[in-house]
């Protein structure tokens, strides 16, 4: 069912879709006046050399019948992922701490693989009809708020952890850490030079693309002062500049360049994405936040196509210092391991808007986490300590995964994290029982290792867990202008343990257990959508959003 969008900021009208069956989605989202000019005054501002545009009139986010922005979703139309394309990575089962000691792994933000998900379960899919590789645990997991410490001192990072029993395996017990970086208001944030680089080739002709594309940028362009700089590039078969250095408090001239868009064409991606990073080096500001925003749905078919071929140039252009996230769009065709590769290697995250409320999500109330990065190249090693651990297993984080030796690099790329983000981690935990007789030549150096050659001469038994550490958390970091990293530590042991844990274990539990049946995990144990659903409904779900996760659990063991 097509509604006509009446956008009262002199832009138009818009063809847009609903999704039919959006549920619970958009209930107390407020909506409303999104859209309304949110300008504050700065000290340090940009002469764009334009001449100064009026105000933009107030948009209200309502369609012609007076429903809220939040409440619609867009029509994906029926079941189409024959031209989809997702990445796919080996799951990793138990490690033996004695084996293994070390866990190391890049931190992650993304999101797009929760709201990718949501699309396609709001289109009726079934858990065996999800594509392989379309859903990682870890970007359900972070999708979510949660109630984790806030950083204290001068340390970026507020660390949370919580320990109880594993409601999948009742082997196991379940350790939840949590990263909480600070949340910092975007008029205290520094100047930002954002260039939107915007595929307006043929496939991105669907009402849930270039409809939604344009406005989306409009909600973050609705949200940009006087002290920002933005320049859209397009690419089709040809890159094309629509706006450069236009000063952020300029809405009506940048919402005009987003709606005078139209798609056809080819995807030249990689000579857009050239010229994006030009035009960003031309506008670039000292100290500032630089970046590029791609929106696309990932089909690249001319010049560079290739993740390997992206990757490169990716990577070569991060040394700019300027940032790259990647905002997906549509359905049928999207190229999410592409899309992925190049936020990745691009110093940035990676979304999917699959409705203007996921667009509000992620440009609007958590707008500064998406623009503004706090650290890079962040990296998480867990130490277990064999005495109480005997084996692990980290959930999610498939391509997150380094080398022991990468830990220390400060050369090898790793994850960025924004003002106000959060990273959860789960591992389920094997406790200790008596050991065999293995090698000590490998342990020198680690932590723990006095715990090792103990072991290896007589086993300790299930009392040393309420005794000693079970693990030490280490977190590398780099800040955002800086080539050299810091080195956080943090000890976990039993005090962190909880027989009745929160809501927010609760919850992430059951949203790591959802994960391991929608991934098709090969170690599910007893996981099921029954005990998901019968979880959820002893927590408190106050949270909109994770209100309606539960519809979708609920909606997807419907489709059973």
């Amino acid at each position: 069912m097509k509604k006509k969008v009446i956008a009262a900021f002199m832009i138009g009208v818009l063809v847009m879709g609903t999704l039919n069956g959006c549920g619970r989605g958009g209930e107390g989202a407020g909506f409303s006046g999104a859209l309304s000019s949110t300008k504050n005054e700065a000290e340090e501002g940009y002469d764009s050399g334009y001449a100064q545009d009026a105000p933009a009139e107030e948009w209200k986010g309502e369609t012609e019948k007076g429903e809220s922005y939040a409440d619609s979703c867009y029509d994906f139309g029926p079941k189409a992922t024959g031209g989809e394309e997702y990445s796919q990575w080996e799951e990793k089962g138990f490690s033996s701490v004695m084996s293994e000691p070390l866990s190391t792994f890049s931190a992650d933000v993304d999101t797009a693989s929760y709201s990718n998900l949501r699309r396609m379960i709001r289109q009726g899919y079934s858990l065996a009809d999800i594509p392989d590789g379309a859903v990682r645990i870890e970007e359900i997991l972070n999708y979510f708020s949660y109630d984790y410490k806030e950083p204290e001192g001068s340390e970026p990072f507020g660390v949370t952890a919580q320990i109880g029993a594993c409601p999948w395996n009742s082997k196991a017990q379940l350790l939840m850490l949590g990263l909480q970086t600070q949340k910092i208001d975007y008029a205290q944030a520094p100047p930002s030079n954002i260039v939107f680089l915007l595929d307006v080739s043929g496939s991105m002709g669907d009402s849930d693309k270039l409809p939604l594309l344009q406005e989306a940028f409009g909600m973050l362009a609705q949200n940009l002062t006087e002290k920002d700089r933005v320049s859209i590039v397009t690419y089709a078969s040809e890159d094309k500049v629509a706006l450069e250095g236009v000063s952020g408090d300029k809405t009506t001239k940048i919402l005009r360049a987003l709606n005078s868009l139209e798609a056809g064409g080819g995807t030249y991606g990689s000579k857009g994405i050239e010229k994006a990073y030009q035009i960003a080096e031309d506008n670039f500001i000292t100290g500032g936040n630089n970046r590029v925003i791609l929106a696309t749905d990932g089909d690249l078919n001319i010049g560079m196509t290739t993740e390997e071929e992206l990757e490169e140039l990716i990577s070569e252009k991060r040394e700019s210092g300027i940032f790259l996230s990647v905002l997906g769009f549509g359905s049928g065709n999207i190229k999410d391991n592409k899309m992925e590769t190049l936020a990745d290697r691009g110093n940035g995250n990676y979304a999917y808007i699959d409705s203007l409320r996921e667009a509000k999500k992620a440009l609007s109330e958590e707008m500064t986490a998406t623009l503004l990065t706090i650290c890079k190249d962040v990296k998480l090693q867990a130490e277990f300590n064999p005495a109480v651990v005997e084996s692990y297993r980290l959930i999610g984080y498939e391509n997150r995964r380094l080398e022991k030796e990468d830990f220390e690099d400060d050369a090898k790329d790793a994850g960025e994290i924004g003002a106000g983000h959060r990273v959860t981690v789960m591992y389920e935990l094997i406790l200790k029982e008596p050991l065999p007789a293995v090698s000590g030549e490998e342990i020198d150096g680690l932590k723990y290792a006095d715990n090792y050659r103990e072991e290896l001469r007589a086993s300790g038994g299930l009392n040393r867990a309420l005794e000693e550490e079970w693990l030490t958390v280490s977190i590398r970091y780099k800040k955002p202008a800086e080539d050299e990293s810091s080195l956080l530590q943090y000890p976990v042991s039993f005090d962190s343990y909880e027989e009745n844990p929160g809501d927010d274990f609760k919850f992430a539990a059951a949203a790591a257990e959802f994960g391991l049946l929608a991934s098709h995990s090969s170690y599910p144990e007893d996981a099921s959508l029954k005990h998901v659903l019968s979880a959820l409904k002893g927590i408190e779900l106050e949270d909109e959003y994770k209100a309606e996760f539960a519809d979708l659990v609920q909606q997807i063991k419907d489709n059973e």
